[in-house]
């Protein structure tokens, strides 16, 4: 489950716990809804722990070793530019 399903999780238990007065007889709507906002929570703390621990730091680019072996000529060519 991802963050936008922890989300929405968190907002239907919400509506059902402090929004709605239905009465359905053995379901206490109320106690339904601290459940799904305390299962929202949970995913959310966890989807973000495993979220900072996929991070992944890139080195620095190496610097680029210009060849002295390869002939540097200047006849307009040779740079592949027509410099």
């Amino acid at each position: 489950m991802g963050l936008g399903g922890c989300i929405i999780l968190i907002a239907v238990g919400a509506i059902l716990t402090f929004a709605t007065d239905w009465d359905m007889q053995g379901v206490n709507l109320d106690l339904v809804g601290i459940i799904f906002m305390i299962v929202g929570l949970i995913g959310v703390a966890t989807f973000s722990s495993i979220a900072r621990r996929r991070r992944v730091v890139v080195p620095p680019a190496t610097p680029v070793v210009d060849d002295p072996a390869r002939p540097r000529t200047r006849d307009g060519y040779g740079d592949g530019y027509g410099v």
